[in-house]
């Protein structure tokens, strides 16, 4: 079955991505047509990049970037929530996509954003970031606008059109991390015996 990881990218205290990230996977749980899990970048603690080599060589040397390989690299898709930060994504969410390279190639890539403009400057940036490690990012965008799904910008509550939004979102990257297994010839295999022991 298709798996896709629900990535949250913020780590401050009291950040707003983690309800969103619950709401994400409230709905993905009530799907059959893929399995769904949560990655919070706050659980892998990852200092600043501070492996010696690049991460396209695959050669990590460090236990936190070996633990966040082993974490991405089961997926086929992602689905990343991500707040908006001076017209970018969190430098937590970057650092972390830049540890790994192999681990992102070939596969999906949807956006769920939270800001003052719902987050899409954010992941404008984001997806030419997606781009330059071969992920397929799907056109549908769920974007959240502070004065709109949050009361008092602070308690999330998604609008029908949010939910309406969220279930597109679903429905493309479930289709193309489908598709895009076509291409890890070696990850299906992996993926395959795994499931068959």
């Amino acid at each position: 079955m298709i798996r896709i990881a629900i990535v949250l990218g913020s780590t401050r205290p009291g950040r707003l991505g983690k309800p969103v990230a619950d709401w994400v996977k409230s709905r993905a749980s009530e799907r059959g047509d893929a399995t769904f899990d949560v990655l919070d970048v706050a659980d892998f603690d990852l200092p600043l990049l501070d492996e010696p080599l690049p991460p396209s060589l695959g050669r990590y040397s460090l236990g936190h970037t070996k633990a966040w390989s082993e974490a991405v690299d089961g997926f086929d898709g992602y689905i990343f929530v991500t707040g908006e930060y001076n017209h970018s994504i969190p430098g937590a969410l970057k650092n972390a996509v830049d540890y790994l390279y192999k681990e992102w190639n070939n596969k999906a890539a949807g956006f769920v954003s939270y800001g003052s403009s719902g987050g899409i400057r954010a992941v404008e940036h984001f997806r030419g970031v997606a781009a330059e490690l071969q992920m397929a990012d799907v056109r549908a965008q769920v974007a959240l606008p502070l004065a709109t799904e949050f009361v008092h910008y602070r308690a999330f509550v998604p609008t029908e059109s949010a939910e309406q939004k969220l279930q597109i979102l679903f429905d493309q990257v479930v289709a193309w991390a489908g598709a895009l297994k076509t291409l890890r010839p070696d990850h299906a295999h992996r993926t395959d015996d795994a499931s068959a022991a």
